[in-house]
């Protein structure tokens, strides 16, 4: 089973992120979950939401407290919030940054999804330009089933718009090999 820890700020996105990736993992024939955790429930409050990913029946029922994959969609948090905490070790960071900061036991990837999200969406809406690094730095889904998962959740006009986002954040990730 992999686990994975979704950090943002109410009004990005982590939550439909999270349930977006559960959905093309689905769409791949795993057992899926996905749920939110909130604490102040505002736009811009910290947001945390995760996702369990398996092939076998997931019988656990709890937050995720030791990720394999940490998923930070705004840039600010790291410096308030420690994203990596309890993500194991070798474990998978996907950073929402210009340039990557170092987390000594992960891997670290990253990408400029603020960039993406105001140049594409015209919103700071950084969710699915992550779920683009997420695909590319984890192969856990492919590129394809992350689309559709967006084209079934979207209306038409918007999912081009974001689908355009994964596809410039899948590109333009970079990091750990």
């Amino acid at each position: 089973m992999i686990e994975i820890r979704w950090h943002g700020r109410g009004g990005q996105g982590a939550v439909t992120a999270a349930r977006l990736l559960a959905e093309a993992a689905f769409r791949e024939g795993k057992y899926v979950q996905a749920f939110p955790f909130f604490g102040a429930e505002r736009r811009g409050a910290p947001v945390v939401a995760f996702t369990r990913i398996s092939d076998s029946p997931i019988r656990i029922h709890s937050q995720v407290y030791d990720p394999d994959i940490v998923v930070v969609l705004d840039p600010t948090l790291p410096k308030m919030v420690d994203v990596a905490a309890g993500l194991k070790l070798g474990g998978t960071a996907i950073l929402n940054l210009k340039e990557p900061i170092p987390i000594p036991h992960a891997k670290v990837f990253y990408v400029d999804a603020s960039a993406i999200a105001l140049e594409i969406l015209k919103a700071p809406i950084t969710n699915t330009a992550m779920l683009g690094a997420v695909a590319r730095a984890t192969n856990l889904v492919r590129l394809e089933s992350v689309c559709e998962a967006v084209r079934s959740y979207f209306p038409e006009k918007l999912a081009d718009k974001n689908v355009q986002a994964i596809r410039v954040a899948y590109e333009k990730t970079a990091g750990a090999p």
